[in-house]
């Protein structure tokens, strides 16, 4: 009798969680979908050009992406890149990534954002977000003046 009760018990236990399993939502894989940054777009806008960026999955780019839209008067430095600042900082993981090439978009510190459009060596240490897919006339799009670049989600 008391096989049975146990082999009872144990297919019992086992249905339920099958039925619990399958009627509920799974919170964890929900939550990593929703938060999932591959293949995240967004498109850079300046003056009449706009380029289309993919983010990459990590913290930074999230903190990011939450701030979009977004325009920024970026300044001209060096001949390569454009910066500008952001009024809240936003999370850290720098790096040297030895190569910055045209497209790089960064984050130099925790609150200024850099879109880079030459292909130079460097010493300093950025949280990458993401890069630009095409760069190709990006260098003659932002100039070589100060300029608003708007920021925005690709839907």
């Amino acid at each position: 009798m008391n096989h049975l009760f146990l082999v009872h018990f144990t297919f019992a236990s086992i249905l339920a969680a099958t039925i619990s399993f399958y009627s509920k939502p799974n919170r964890s894989l929900y939550s990593e979908h929703n938060n999932d940054m591959t293949n995240v777009k967004i498109k850079i806008t300046v003056n009449d050009r706009t380029f289309t960026a993919t983010l990459l999955d990590n913290k930074s780019a999230k903190a990011f992406k939450k701030l979009l839209p977004l325009t920024i008067n970026m300044l001209e430095l060096n001949g390569n890149e454009k910066y500008g600042e952001l009024k809240n900082s936003l999370p850290t993981n720098a790096s040297n990534p030895k190569t910055i090439t045209s497209g790089d978009l960064m984050l130099y510190g925790s609150s200024t954002v850099v879109l880079f459009y030459k292909t130079f060596s460097t010493s300093y240490g950025y949280t990458k977000l993401g890069s630009v897919d095409d760069a190709t006339g990006l260098a003659s799009a932002l100039g070589s003046r100060d300029v608003v670049v708007t920021f925005t989600l690709d839907k």
